[in-house]
């Protein structure tokens, strides 16, 4: 009798076990398309034998929860990849809208930077054509008015990177917010899973931490480390803590030379994060180092046009008369920073374009071929202006083909990792549908031994009634 009651107990137990490997399993299907969920697979532990008689016997396994089926080391390596993709991603948008200021659309006449290049070919060339006729007031007008439309495009063109730059100070700062609110979120994960989980899979806990985690490493460049009980900490990429276990520590901002930075404590990280990737890396990257430089060319641009044509203007003598003292075409810039933002047009007189060499009648042309000869004068740094703004603009579209390519790169490296990741982790209706009919025959199939087992209880208690067993 004892076998008998043994043996059922036996199949209760498997009963029980494959109810809840069902239950495991429609809980799957009903999270098919929850974002973030990692599918779960039961998980049994065999149970110590019974002895009788000296032997052995199988006693069957207990169901011990369900584990998710993840790979720690998979789930890191995508937050890295898309950290860098992010990063990559905010910095090229950046910077497309940057080039964009120098790429006007010849069918628009409403771009706020003009076509520079176009500017000076114009304004030097008014020169030469006043060297045919150095005293006709419709050309020396026409001198003033390319050199309006250069200035003009150079103070637009540095307004807008200056504005573009503010824009990218404030996305920045809105970041540090949704850290923030990140960073306490998986605080407050870490000590629910360290209460609820400390030695087992967390199960729905842990895909909602992953979530958090992949959502800030979009924002900024982390690194993680496991600690015990199922915890977990973060830092920025440089070493600054963001989380450990059920603590948070929160970014903050102040200002500093006019521009956001970003504080760890009393810590300005500003450099570290710009270097780690994420959205605010790439804001940080793009606001802090790609703007000032092109701010910087079109400076030493602006410096080195300016001065010369002014310095060449008052070599000479002009309708008026003045003999070494014409004035200036331009605002006299003091220095090379912020000289495409003052770039204006000082002289509102033609007759004071000194035409003439110095000491020369008003009929002369020498200085007004001196100052269209400075076209080809090694003048901005070195180089003939049209050769540096030429220069100047195919490396901003250098700096952007190569950060289109690396997007492009990490873009796909991340899509791949994400791929490898749903193939393990995702839930796929066809394998879940395989082992729901595994799991409700192996449920059929301890039913029917149950029913001969209790069949064979009731012929043991009916001594010498014949008992019938199907």
């Amino acid at each position: 009798m004892a076998t008998i009651n043994s043996a059922l107990d036996l199949i209760s137990q498997t009963l029980e076990v494959d109810q809840s490997a069902l239950s495991i399993v429609a809980n799957n299907v009903a999270n098919a398309n929850t974002t973030g969920y990692t599918r779960e697979i039961p998980n049994w532990q065999e149970n110590a034998p019974i002895e009788i008689n000296g032997m052995p016997y199988g006693a069957g396994v207990t169901e011990t929860g369900a584990t998710s089926v993840r790979d720690r080391v998979l789930e890191q390596r995508l937050v890295q990849q898309r950290q860098l993709a992010s990063g990559s991603g905010a910095r090229l948008t950046a910077l497309n809208t940057l080039q964009a200021l120098f790429t006007p659309d010849p069918g628009s006449a409403s771009s706020t930077a003009g076509d520079i290049g176009s500017d000076l070919t114009s304004f030097f060339g008014s020169f030469s054509s006043l060297e045919a006729n150095p005293t006709n007031n419709a050309l020396r007008q026409q001198v003033l008015s390319t050199a309006s439309k250069l200035a003009g495009d150079v103070s637009n063109a540095s307004a807008s990177l200056s504005a573009q730059r503010s824009a990218l100070d404030q996305e920045a700062a809105g970041v540090t917010s949704q850290v923030n609110a990140l960073t306490s979120a998986i605080a407050q994960l870490n000590k629910e899973i360290q209460s609820a989980s400390p030695n087992s899979d967390p199960g729905t806990l842990q895909d909602q931490r992953q979530q958090d985690i992949s959502q800030l490493s979009e924002l900024i460049g982390i690194n993680q480390v496991t600690t015990e009980q199922n915890g977990l900490s973060l830092t920025t990429t440089s070493g600054q803590l963001l989380v450990s276990e059920g603590s948070s520590y929160q970014l903050t901002t102040g200002e500093v030379s006019g521009v956001t930075h970003f504080f760890a404590g009393t810590t300005d990280i500003t450099s570290e994060l710009a270097r780690g990737g994420g959205k605010l890396g790439g804001y940080l990257t793009a606001r802090d180092q790609d703007i000032p430089n092109v701010l910087s060319s079109l400076d030493q641009l602006a410096y080195g046009v300016a001065t010369a044509v002014n310095s060449q203007n008052n070599m000479g003598t002009d309708l008026a008369g003045d003999n070494g003292g014409a004035g200036n075409i331009f605002n006299q810039p003091i220095q090379v920073a912020g000289s495409a933002a003052m770039m204006s047009l000082a002289m509102t007189d033609p007759s004071h374009i000194a035409a003439a060499a110095l000491g020369a009648g008003t009929g002369d042309n020498s200085n007004a071929a001196a100052m269209a000869d400075l076209a080809n004068q090694t003048i901005v740094s070195g180089q003939t202006p049209t050769n540096y703004y030429a220069q100047f603009v195919s490396e901003l579209g250098s700096t952007v083909s190569e950060v289109q390519t690396e997007n492009t790169a990490q873009s796909a490296s991340a899509t791949q990792l994400q791929t490898q990741r749903d193939a393990l982790s995702s839930v796929n209706l066809n394998d879940e549908a395989s082992s729901l009919q595994q799991f409700e025959r192996s449920y059929q199939a301890a039913s029917e031994v149950f029913t001969i087992l209790n069949t064979v209880m009731a012929s043991a208690l009916n001594l010498g009634v014949q008992t019938a067993v199907s």
